[in-house]
């Protein structure tokens, strides 16, 4: 077995070339980020984009709640007469778990779905289990043909590719999205949140719904097909899935605190903590934790901790003792080699071999990142200009009112 990863003194890059090692002087993002950039004090580029980018966006106090209730309110009005008004997708994780139970508590009638991707850990069974049986909701799963999820996160592993999690991320969101459409449900509910996810950088991974690049590399390293495995196109799910479904993530209109949603899981709903962010999945699990430090020295700890930084939720001196704990003891890493190797057909050193195999970017492969990139601007431009018309909605003339209501209204806009 390899040796854990420490802290790199260098960062692999994209196009190959070495970069000295710094870290941010206000959350602990450092340059194993390819995209990040520091001001003369030091500060990253994560910290200032989250300032720019998110927090206006993010408001967990009374203006927050005042939309937060006129959502609900929505939603509730849209459903009336249907047997479900909103759909959530409940992995057994922190945030969709506290999540399920607020919406009861909003009085909203969800259609819960748990998509089976084959690597749920006992742990976020139970949890899912122990959430419904409390809050007397039915669950819809929807089980992944294993032979070809088997087959598609093998050719994953042959493209050495970073983010390995996008077999799993694109299945979970294809088969939500379908589930919503089959029922006539408009809103879905999304545990995403900037208290806890406010620093993500772009490029330790890749967009999960680019089915161009999931195709083109199950073509290229894939033996069977794809039949039943859910695949969502870019014009179905950029296009007209978001014009047609609505997605709300209410834990930005509320104060959202992690430490607080598990002690009120555990307390009231037998719940249990499993580890780390997004570990209610093995795989997830031993990607994040091994794999992308081990083969390209990224630790997805670093953005979770950063996250909760800019926040305002977590001193950087707490963060760094995070840390320094190490990401796996020797016999968990061991014990979860052994069942990734053995679930996916394969020996440990052949799963260890791809560890040790040149990176690659995802740009090797065929995109639609472009696409993706206009599609991401225009939803940028469209909340903005919300954003203006809400606030000054009341003082606008009615001319200039008429044409942003044109704009938002528009799908090209």
């Amino acid at each position: 077995m390899r040796p854990l990863i420490k802290t790199p003194t260098v960062a692999w890059m994209p196009d190959g070339k070495v970069r000295d090692y710094r870290v941010c002087t206000r959350c602990v993002m450092d340059t194993t980020d390819p995209d990040i950039t520091f001001d003369a004090a030091g500060v990253c580029s994560n910290c200032h984009r989250f300032e720019t980018s998110i927090r206006p966006y993010w408001k967990p106090d009374a203006a927050g709640a005042a939309e937060l209730d006129a959502l609900l309110h929505e939603i509730r009005t849209k459903g009336a007469g249907k047997p479900y008004d909103c759909i959530i997708g409940l992995s057994g994780g922190v945030d969709s778990s506290f999540l399920a139970t607020k919406l009861l508590e909003w009085k909203l009638r969800p259609l819960v779905v748990h998509v089976d991707a084959g690597w749920n850990s006992e742990l976020a069974v139970n949890n899912i289990e122990m959430i419904l049986s409390k809050l007397g909701l039915h669950l819809d799963t929807v089980v992944i043909d294993w032979n070809e999820m088997r087959d598609l996160q093998r050719a994953f592993l042959k493209s050495h590719v970073a983010n390995q999690d996008i077999p799993q991320d694109h299945a979970y969101t294809a088969a939500l999205v379908r589930k919503a459409l089959e029922h006539d449900i408009r809103y879905v509910i999304s545990g995403t949140n900037f208290a806890t996810e406010g620093v993500l950088p772009q490029g330790w991974g890749y967009d999960a719904m680019d089915a161009t690049q999931l195709r083109d590399i199950h073509r290229r390293f894939g033996e069977g097909t794809l039949k039943a495995y859910p695949v969502m196109e870019f014009q179905d799910y950029f296009g007209t899935m978001q014009q047609r479904l609505r997605f709300i993530a209410p834990l930005n209109f509320m104060p959202y605190d992690k430490t607080a949603a598990i002690a009120h899981l555990e307390q009231n709903f037998g719940w249990r903590y499993y580890g780390g962010k997004h570990y209610e999945s093995i795989w997830t699990r031993w990607f994040q934790a091994h794999y992308l430090p081990t083969k390209f020295g990224y630790d997805k700890r670093k953005a979770h901790l950063s996250s909760l930084i800019v926040a305002g939720s977590m001193t950087r001196e707490a963060a760094l003792r995070e840390l320094d704990k190490p990401l796996y003891t020797d016999n968990e890493l061991t014990d979860d080699t052994a069942f990734v190797a053995k679930k996916l057909g394969l020996t440990v050193d052949e799963l260890e071999g791809y560890l040790t195999a040149p990176p690659r970017h995802y740009s090797d492969y065929s995109t639609n990142a472009a696409q993706i990139e206009q599609f991401c601007r225009r939803k940028s431009r469209k909340a903005r200009l919300r954003q203006i018309a809400t606030r000054f909605s009341k003082d606008l003339p009615r001319r200039i009112a008429g044409k942003l209501s044109s704009m938002l209204a528009s799908p090209k806009s």
